[in-house]
């Protein structure tokens, strides 16, 4: 899954000059938690992100006069408060690589920019959240099993063989390792035709692998 694919392409953006006034009034008026800091050649230099806005805020409690507040709010500017130089990523990265980053890193978002530097988006987690959406084929329906296996060439084969045996077909197929060193692998499949050939296919399952769980809408523990 490439970025590009999923990234939000019209961004909102300011300048280095831009007041904190001003990036308050275009969080609250379009519902963002971020936004990129742009030179004047579309470069980003930095980011600025809700929690940013709040801590350069003055707090309720101040002793400031609604002047001096005012006044305070229009001073300050983006390159102020702003993160320098934050991370980015490439159109042409994967999902997964933003992913990795934005939880590693604590983020809630990253710009996507070009070789040349310029911004040409910004991928949230959001974004991430609607793209594991779309590849589990979860909206879809259908059941999903959990099963571990060997890690090794052609152990998903004869489950392979049972599925297409039974007629089933798959949505999506999502496997990781273990720290036994085999692969836990998770199997959606589309409704079948009934109750009775899911529980079959379920059963077959069971006799060829560890089933983990399986799962309509409530989980059902092996």
């Amino acid at each position: 899954m490439l970025i590009q694919n999923w990234m939000t392409a019209e961004v909102i953006a300011v300048t280095p000059e831009t007041s904190l006034l001003k990036i308050g009034k275009l969080m609250r008026d379009n519902n963002v938690r971020r936004l990129p800091v742009l030179d004047d050649k579309g470069h980003v230099i930095g980011i600025i992100s809700d929690r940013d806005v709040r801590d350069a805020s003055p707090s309720k409690a101040t002793t400031l006069d609604m002047y001096e507040m005012h006044y305070l709010l229009a001073e300050l500017k983006a390159k102020d408060i702003m993160t320098p130089r934050p991370f980015t990523v490439k159109p042409t990265d994967s999902v997964e690589k933003a992913a990795m980053l934005m939880l590693d890193n604590k983020f809630g978002g990253l710009p996507v920019v070009e070789e040349s530097g310029r911004m040409v988006g910004i991928i949230s987690d959001q974004d991430v959240f609607k793209a594991l959406v779309s590849i589990t084929g979860v909206r879809e329906g259908g059941i999903q099993l959990g099963i571990e296996i060997a890690n090794r060439p052609g152990a998903m084969k004869p489950i392979f063989d049972l599925l297409r045996a039974h007629g089933a077909r798959i949505l999506s197929v999502l496997s990781a390792n273990n720290q036994a060193g085999d692969r836990k692998v998770f199997l959606r499949l589309r409704d079948m035709e009934s109750r009775e050939a899911e529980e079959a296919v379920i059963a077959d399952v069971r006799k060829h692998a560890q089933l983990l769980y399986w799962a309509r809408n409530d989980v059902h523990l092996a």
